[in-house]
Parts: structure tokens; sequence; C-alpha cells
């Protein structure tokens, strides 16, 4: 078995808006040599005011440093980070560290997209 070569280990993000909503899809290794690219479109996502949806269904490897990302995002967005689709390597990874039940996670982006911010109670 040969080693990952480097464009196998990188860390491949997209965006689009769709559905009034920014949709990041992240794919690849996300570590920390490759992460920084998710941290700065994650900075600037977190100037606006739409709901942010992050696609992770094509991340490979994920490790503590992505994690301590998604985190900091979450307190910088609140209720507008919606995290979708997450691989079955970061679902495994989320549930083991118990960051699924502090993120908001959904099975698909169109569920992220169906849903609504959190109604504020009085």
């Amino acid at each position: 078995m040969r080693p990952p070569q480097p464009s196998e280990r990188a860390l491949s993000i997209s965006e689009r808006t769709e559905s009034g909503a920014t949709i990041i899809v992240v794919g690849g290794e996300a570590d920390l040599q490759s992460v920084e690219p998710l941290r700065l479109a994650l900075r600037h996502a977190a100037a606006g005011a739409e709901p942010l949806v992050l696609d992770l269904s094509e991340v490979g490897f994920a490790d503590s440093t992505m994690l301590n990302l998604l985190l900091h995002a979450s307190v910088d967005l609140g209720p507008r980070l919606r995290i979708a689709a997450p691989s079955p390597f970061v679902r495994r990874l989320f549930e083991l560290t118990g960051v699924d039940g502090v993120l908001a996670l959904y099975d698909g982006v169109a569920e992220a997209l169906a849903a609504g911010a959190p109604e504020a109670s009085d």
C-alpha cells in the first residue's frame, strides 16, 4: 500500500449560494497542514448574515484542528452554522469527541437549508 500523495491529501473547498444561504463543500483531508483555507472561508462567512451550510460529505480525514475550527466557528456564527452530511469518518469523530451534541448536524444539504433559525424565547 502506497502512502497518500500530496494532491490526495489536499483540502478542497468550493462555495456557492443557494436558497439565501452560503454553502461550502469541503473535501479531502482536514488537518493542521491543510485547514487554513477552510479557516479563511469560515471567517469570511462569519462577516455575513446568511446561514452557512458546511457540507462535509467528501472529507476523508479530519483531526482535532478541524474540530477546534468548527467549535470556534459555532461561537462566531451561532445558529447560522449548519453542518451537512458529515462523512462516516467525520461523523464518528464527532461522536467520539461529543461534538455531535454541540454542532447542528443535518443528514444532507437540503435538510440544512430547510432548517430555520431557532426561535427566540421570551
